[in-house]
């Protein structure tokens, strides 16, 4: 009782409004409302920008330099007492993960690991002038290197000894390591500087939005197969086997067939050593990740274990001793600039495009999830520009393609960075080591590196717990996911990723021509109308039918929304069509019947009877099946009880021209049965798209289209009560 008597209460409560108007439909309300002057709207932005272009202000073009460089617009403001000391002690932080991580990850993209140290630096710095997010740490990245590695193999084999380029750098190479070694890194600097310049275009023609395409199952499960790739690909470092490195479809499979059939041979010292990184590592992360509020600044474990490594190396002469592959030679100083091998580009073209799209994706992807938590907007196109600046400029001076880092960028935030004057000190840390101390490295086991690599693959393979969760919530998104992981660990992460983006997309076709299709029906004594299925108190309208379809209506689904219509209503015109036709034809069989037996009856009477009866019998009606012929030509037609059928257009976004033509089909099909069809809350886009497509003439007039549901029921029923109210009449 009292549950009742305040549900009551807050009825009462609850605010009402009431509103009189005329029932609207598109022609009424056009001629009630008065339209902008649409052609200057369009014209005077142009004009302007035309006008900028030729004569643009101090004020626009500082305001383009500062888009353009946004360390102009947030350097000047730096507030240093605040954020200094945050900076420094982020930038030292991330500074000694990039120096091993940037050895390590040289290892995945084919080249030697000096290279990935200038990787390190070069793009890291740039991106402290370009760069509009505060927190992610550009760099080397396991899934972009291994990208770069499998380009890089695939160009230059295992089985490549010499024939080199021409080059003006061979002495260098020759000096310091093989031809070989050489050449891939001359196909890893031409994929940046293709893949930079790609960014470039795409970040100056505002195709920021490239990325969306990328969704988060499909990338989430690109890398997990890419994180199988890098681990697989550094089992021979771990066990210290001799190995080719394979490139292309099931060249994982082919890694881990070389890896076992050589298990015999694995060096016994450089496992150990191997091992014994692995669990500092993951002991050090997981001391970090359980303290985490409690340390002032992680625990830089990776470095721990880089200067471990090295100290115990060269102390026991591994690389004498026991065979362990170490490091080698780590050239001091910085190299002179360089032209890439522009005869490349065609070979590696497809590639560069892949590798610009992940980058692009990883580190936009980040950068969003910084500036939600920080309050601050990034510029997606700036993000492109400034990769492309990093990519395409640091090809000149030796780097591979680079892109933000997960763990590196959460270790920069968590450490207290707030500006990319944190990035920049890690770079210039990277450069120290480049310049002063590199050689000290050079005792460094790859196995250590390899390790470093292994555990940093920890938060990729819990990705697999993907598929549980998409399991529960989307099996079209598990599809996306299971699709780009197999793809991309059986063909390849190149044609695996290609052969993702088609999946996604067909996907994104298959909903569309798999729409949801409801029966709309009215709240009782209000305007609003819901799924007649879903609630028990939604009730159809007397001898109306709302249509509604959650999709656009075009090429793909006419077919299935014209089915879809004739099954929800009830109401098939071609059925009631035929069945007239079917009715009509028996009809016309039993008059013909019935007049044929008159004729006979007519005859066989003609000689007894006189004239006079013979011409009653001549006029009567002869029975036929029971029936008169005054009943068999009282001929009723198949009819429907349902008068009007409204098409809900509010999920509509587009309408194509087979679609215009569909529609346009559906109102003259049951037109022909008698019953009305309008349209209501249709957009002013589509019914743009509709002008466009001339959809409207004599028959099909603006009339037909109402701006909400309530409007189009209301003048149905209104139509309705004339017609019969004139069907009386007569």
């Amino acid at each position: 009782m009292e549950h009742t008597q305040e549900h009551e209460a807050c009825l009462e409560q609850t605010q009402k409004y009431c509103v009189e108007r005329p029932i609207y439909n598109q022609e009424i309300l056009q001629g009630q409302l008065r339209m902008k002057y649409i052609f200057f709207d369009l014209l005077m932005p142009n004009f302007f920008f035309l006008l900028c272009l030729f004569s643009c202000s101090s004020k626009k073009a500082k305001s383009h330099l500062y888009s353009f460089l946004p360390i102009l617009k947030w350097l000047p403001r730096y507030p240093v007492k605040e954020y200094l000391l945050g900076d420094i002690i982020s930038g030292i932080s991330t500074g000694v993960m990039q120096l091993p991580q940037g050895l390590a990850y040289a290892l995945l993209a084919a080249v030697p690991p000096v290279f990935g140290l200038y990787s390190s630096f070069y793009p890291v710095f740039l991106y402290t002038f370009f760069g509009t997010s505060k927190h992610i740490s550009i760099g080397t990245f396991a899934v972009i290197s291994m990208m770069v590695g499998g380009v890089a193999v695939r160009q230059v084999p295992d089985e490549v000894i010499s024939v080199g380029y021409n080059s003006t750098n061979t002495t260098y190479a020759s000096e310091y390591y093989s031809d070989r070694d050489f050449k891939r890194v001359q196909v890893a600097v031409t994929l940046a500087l293709l893949s930079g310049i790609i960014q470039l275009c795409l970040g100056l023609l505002r195709f920021g939005f490239v990325a969306i395409y990328l969704t988060e199952p499909l990338v989430r499960g690109f890398t997990t197969a890419a994180a199988v790739h890098v681990f697989t690909s550094q089992l021979k470092y771990l066990l210290g086997v001799k190995t080719s490195r394979y490139s292309g479809p099931l060249s994982v499979v082919y890694s881990l067939v070389a890896v076992f059939s050589k298990i015999t041979t694995t060096n016994v010292a450089a496992l150990i050593v191997g091992l014994t990184c692995i669990v500092l590592l993951l002991i050090g992360k997981e001391i970090n990740l359980r303290y985490k509020k409690k340390l002032p600044v992680p625990i830089p474990m990776e470095i721990i274990v880089v200067i471990i490594g090295t100290g115990v190396s060269a102390g026991m002469n591994l690389t004498e001793s026991y065979g362990v592959d170490v490091v080698g030679n780590i050239p001091q100083g910085l190299r002179a600039p360089a032209v890439p091998e522009i005869q490349l580009i065609p070979a590696i073209f497809v590639d560069a495009i892949a590798i610009a799209i992940v980058g692009f994706s990883m580190a936009v992807s980040m950068a969003k999830i910084f500036a939600l938590k920080h309050g601050y907007t990034i510029d997606g196109n700036q993000e492109l520009i400034a990769l492309g600046i990093c990519n395409s400029v640091g090809s000149f001076f030796q780097s591979f393609s680079v892109t933000c880092s997960m763990s590196r960028s959460l270790v920069q935030e968590s450490t207290g960075g707030k500006t990319q004057i944190a990035g920049a000190l890690s770079s210039i840390m990277v450069l120290l080591v480049i310049v002063a101390i590199g050689y000290l490295f050079e005792p460094l086991p790859q196995t250590v590196l390899a390790a470093i690599v292994m555990v940093n693959l920890k938060g990729m393979f819990k990705q697999f717990g993907d598929i549980a969760h998409f399991w529960k919530t989307s099996k079209i998104e598990l599809a996306i996911w299971v699709v780009a992981f197999v793809a991309s660990l059986f063909l390849g992460l190149d044609y695996g990723l290609l052969t993702a983006v088609t999946f996604a997309m067909i996907t994104v076709i298959y909903r569309t021509q798999s729409p949801q299709y409801r029966i709309l029906g009215q709240i009782p004594d209000t305007d609003i109308y819901c799924d007649v299925e879903e609630y028990e108190e939604v009730k159809e309208c007397p001898g109306i039918k709302i249509f509604q379809a959650n999709a656009s209506l075009y090429f793909a689904n006419s077919e299935s929304y014209t089915s879809a219509l004739k099954k929800k209503t009830g109401v098939d015109p071609c059925a009631i069509l035929a069945a007239r036709r079917k009715a009509q034809k028996k009809h016309a069989r039993e008059i013909k019947k019935a007049n044929e037996l008159k004729k006979k009856a007519v005859l066989k009477l003609s000689n007894d009877v006189e004239g006079s009866v013979k011409h009653e019998i001549a006029n009567d009606e002869l029975p036929v099946n029971g029936k008169s012929l005054d009943e068999l030509e009282h001929f009723v037609e198949p009819k429907t009880n349902i008068h009007s059928l409204i098409l809900d257009f509010t999920p509509v976004n587009f309408v194509d021209s087979v679609g215009a033509k569909t529609l346009k089909s559906i109102i003259k099909e049951y037109k022909e049965v008698s019953v009305h069809v309008c349209i209501a809350s249709c957009s002013g886009p589509v019914m743009n798209e509709l002008t466009r497509l001339n959809f409207f003439d004599n028959t099909v007039t603006r009339e037909l289209l109402f701006h909400s549901i309530h409007d189009a029921v209301l003048a149905c029923q209104v139509k309705d009560r004339s017609a019969s109210q004139t069907a009386s009449d007569l």
